[in-house]
């Protein structure tokens, strides 16, 4: 045999191994809301554990780039703190997906402000004129004489989408409002100003900052799930068709009674709660 065969053959002996190895390690790609982030990147790391062979990417940018991503077929995995909307999924008929949602775990979208802040509840209605400009000052809903400062999500966020429905009922959130890109940059901003109020997901709720009731309710796990809070919602992760190996494991994983205790445990709701509201 020549040397030049032996070549030829050792090259394609090469070229399937290498294939075979690339076939081995799948590859996982997650993107959209930064809400449901902290939820996939602990189940993530909890997973890989177990599956040290699958290689996962993860990164936010929120929920609308994440059904982008999905309709571009740049990831398998859109997570989203929000419902698919109708054009999205015309869109995605018409480029031959099928969006399939999974929803996750439950959430309580929570009005936050300074812990220095009298004011322990607004309505739903106080909270829209806040957001519309029209109530300025934190003395004409029970608190001190200062300016409100309205920090919002920026609109390409399904937690903005969701205080839309919830509260905006789509009137226009004021032009002077501060828009963040992301709810931990919320979170910060709230913690560093007494004038300002915002609204985050209720697993990014810490010390630094205080949750207001909403028409006297209180967000918690229960309230969220009987939806007794008005601002109860569901959280996503939206597959092209029924998702399929990896993805699929990886899914089942996370709405499994392992994923779901990381869910309770990263301060959301999980599917189920016990009577007592422990997993």
């Amino acid at each position: 045999m020549s040397s030049l065969i032996k070549r030829i053959i050792y090259g394609m002996i090469l070229t399937i191994l290498t294939a075979n190895f690339a076939f081995a390690a799948e590859t996982v790609v997650i993107k959209g809301s930064t809400t449901v982030l902290p939820i996939t990147q602990a189940v993530l790391e909890a997973y890989m554990k177990a599956n040290k062979e699958v290689q996962i990417s993860l990164s936010g940018g929120g929920s609308g780039e994440g059904i982008k991503a999905l309709l571009d077929k740049t990831c398998d995995i859109a997570n989203s703190s929000r419902e698919i909307k109708k054009e999205e999924i015309s869109l995605a008929q018409s480029r031959g997906i099928k969006p399939l949602a999974h929803v996750v775990a439950f959430d309580a979208l929570t009005p936050i402000v300074h812990p220095k802040n009298k004011v322990k509840s607004l309505s739903i209605d106080q909270l829209s004129q806040i957001y519309q400009g029209k109530i300025t000052n934190w003395k004409e809903v029970g608190g001190d004489d200062l300016k409100i400062i309205v920090i919002s999500r920026d609109s390409s966020s399904g937690t903005f989408e969701s205080w839309d429905h919830f509260v905006m009922k789509k009137n226009k959130v004021t032009p002077r409002a501060q828009m963040l890109a992301s709810s931990g940059a919320v979170v910060t901003a709230i913690a560093k100003n007494r004038y300002a109020i915002s609204y985050v997901g209720m697993g990014y709720l810490n010390k630094s900052v205080k949750a207001l009731e909403v028409d006297g309710v209180k967000a918690s796990a229960e309230t969220a799930l009987s939806k007794e809070y008005p601002l109860s919602r569901e959280l996503y992760m939206y597959t092209d068709d029924e998702p399929q190996g990896e993805t699929a494991k990886f899914i089942a994983f996370l709405k499994g009674p392992e994923g779901q205790k990381i869910v309770q445990k990263e301060g959301f709701v999980p599917l189920k709660l016990s009577p007592k509201g422990k997993k």
